[in-house]
């Protein structure tokens, strides 16, 4: 399966287990299509690698830390006047709130390949 949001970066620590991690920040129009991407990739997992999440370094094949923040920004009107040699600032309306959501899979050597392949990450 191809990822369109989701880009994950691969790292290693030095007992062997493997970090993918993804952030994708979009507007409100493609919520629901990096939602459906952490959906496709957490169902693979439990269905992949059934009754085995938790971490590496504890046993376990995979373990996720997933998070999600909302935020919406205003610009502002900065303008200086040179005869009393002052800044104002005036806020104006917010736009579009901007989501942003990050997924953390820490695995296993074995699921590390097997997740790699499923979302043809290689």
């Amino acid at each position: 399966m191809q990822l369109n949001y989701l880009n994950f970066d691969y790292s290693e620590d030095t007992e062997g287990t493997a970090t993918f991690e993804a952030m994708a920040s979009v507007w409100p129009g493609q919520v629901a299509a990096v939602h459906a991407e952490i959906v496709a990739v957490l169902d693979w997992a439990h269905q992949a690698f059934p009754g085995l999440r938790g971490a590496p370094a504890d046993g376990g094949q995979w373990d996720y830390d997933l998070h999600g923040v909302c935020e919406f920004t205003a610009p502002q009107q900065l303008r200086y006047d040179a005869a009393t040699r002052q800044l104002s600032a005036q806020l104006e309306s917010p736009g579009q709130p901007r989501h942003t959501v990050t997924l953390l899979l820490s695995t296993s050597a074995e699921f590390g390949a097997a997740f790699s392949q499923a979302f043809e990450l290689e």
